[in-house]
């Protein structure tokens, strides 16, 4: 059968693993789409105690913290250096005596180098930075609703992304490999501030720990040879200015940026949204396929959620194991490109619908990823079967008898990255358990009042981070089907 997927061992081993989860001087493909639907070890400096004065300040002209990163990238010396200025509007409710920034790049030894900080333009050191944790304690109170300004001048000696054992270390995309530049948690962000503490989790050696609130982002490119700078696929919008190319994008959760001389494009139009592929030589017919599949799926999605936030949505071939979803780009492993069969039964295809839901459930609805994770990689996986239903409504069966139940999945899926005893155990319990829960809630309540609800859901969430109690509360308000007994099959917790 056209259809049948071959599952060499090796592979196997290797898929297993893999779940989740504008350019420069190039030629660009403009492609018509088909068939779319109408419808490490840091060096800490040691934190003075700041004497604390209340004063007064100003009333907030930002809805969201804003983001600026002049950026001057040396591709070929794999070295980055950034000026950002943050713009922190205090929405926490809290006066705040100290920022507590995310510096994940620390986390590789000699990767990250912070040369200077300072507040409201005055130079400080009262800071204390270890790890993936900046601490920085402020000489008076931000009050809430406040604006304060920080600027951080930093240099990055992008690591050499070796692809490790998955089963004792996750797939490396920030870094470097022969032919791809990959910027992803690149830069410092404050981190959300929720029930009186900061919310940034330890890494884990699978899924996701970091938190994001949203943010507006513009970012500054530069090349140090610009007659041989690399195609650059982004999360924002790109703007050609005289010297540089400038990205922009607004209530973004996290910008990743992936650079190579080898880059081949295809783009193609989905209303007023420009689809972007972008893949390596003798890929194109995977590269093409995944282009295809995104702007079905932006599509798909776009009418039975509710709309598209962005002006561009960039696909990425990443030279590494593993696929990642970033504000309007997401990765799609290379391996899924070299095993395309010309079909959509397969991983190119329904792992492209995955990362293309996240736009949804990760960039337009946060969650805390580290723990609970179950809230968008669920939706993420049954965004699958909503993507074949109305695409390929005759691979459903496939589709459940191969991405979800050959693994016989188990486990409640509302646990914490680091319950999860392992990778498989936990994707199966938080994406595959949680995809058939959805279903059940789908099949209890019919498909008016689901649909009623995700649309809701997504209404109500936009722009927010939320927890589980938020997710069936809103389910709650679209039905009176009592499900308590789904809830208890599925879920530990009660709620």
């Amino acid at each position: 059968m056209r259809n049948k997927i071959t599952r060499p061992i090796s592979v196997l081993f290797l898929f297993v693993f893999i779940i989740s989860a504008c350019t420069s001087a190039a030629p660009v493909e403009t492609v018509t789409p088909t068939a779319l639907l109408e419808i490490p070890t840091a060096t800490i400096t040691s934190l003075p105690t700041a004497t604390l004065t209340s004063v007064p300040t100003p009333a907030p002209a930002l809805e969201r913290a804003r983001y600026t990163l002049n950026t001057a990238i040396d591709y070929d010396a794999h070295t980055v250096t950034v000026d950002q200025t943050i713009l922190y509007p205090n929405h926490t409710g809290n006066q705040l005596n100290t920022l507590v920034l995310a510096m994940v790049p620390n986390l590789w030894q000699d990767s990250f180098t912070l040369n200077s900080i300072a507040i409201d333009g005055t130079p400080t050191t009262t800071y204390s930075f270890q790890g993936q944790r900046l601490d920085v304690a402020l000489s008076s109170f931000i009050k809430p609703e406040g604006v304060i300004t920080i600027n951080l001048q930093y240099t990055l000696a992008l690591p050499f992304a070796e692809q490790e054992d998955p089963n004792i270390s996750r797939p490396r995309i920030y870094g470097y490999t022969t032919r791809q530049m990959n910027l992803t948690n690149w830069y410092p962000f404050v981190v959300p501030f929720s029930n009186g503490d900061w919310v940034l989790h330890d890494p884990w050696y699978y899924g996701e720990h970091l938190v994001y609130d949203a943010a507006d982002y513009e970012v500054n490119v530069t090349f140090a040879d610009p007659a041989t700078a690399p195609i650059v696929a982004a999360s924002g919008f790109p703007e050609q200015q005289e010297n540089f190319t400038r990205y922009t994008i607004t209530s973004a959760r996290a910008f990743a940026l992936s650079a190579s001389r080898e880059f081949k494009v295809s783009s193609l139009q989905v209303d007023d949204i420009t689809v972007s592929s972008y893949y390596f030589a003798f890929n194109e017919p995977g590269g093409q396929a995944a282009l295809q599949t995104t702007a079905e799926a932006l599509q798909v999605f776009s009418q039975r959620y509710g709309p598209y936030t962005h002006k561009t949505l960039s696909l990425v071939m990443g030279d590494f194991n593993d696929g990642m979803e970033f504000s309007a780009l997401f990765y799609l492993s290379r391996d899924f490109y070299n095993l395309y069969d010309g079909t959509p039964a397969n991983y190119l295809t329904f792992v492209a619908v995955h990362e293309t839901s996240h736009q949804w459930w990760f960039e337009q609805v946060a969650s805390d990823q580290a723990l609970q994770p179950w809230i968008d990689e669920a939706l993420a996986a049954y965004s699958e079967r909503v993507y074949y239903e109305n695409m390929h409504p005759d691979l459903v069966s496939w589709w459940w008898a191969y991405r979800i139940d050959f693994y016989q999945p188990q486990g409640f899926v509302d646990i914490p990255i680091y319950d999860g005893q392992g990778f498989r155990p936990y994707t199966n319990a938080a994406y595959f358990r949680g995809a058939h829960f959805l279903e059940d809630i789908r099949a209890r309540i019919g498909d008016e009042a689901f649909f009623a609800f995700i649309q809701d859901y997504l209404a109500q969430s936009r722009g927010k981070i939320v927890t589980a109690t938020d997710f069936f509360r809103i389910l709650s308000e679209h039905t009176s089907t009592d499900y308590s007994d789904i809830v208890r099959q599925y879920f530990q917790n009660s709620y």
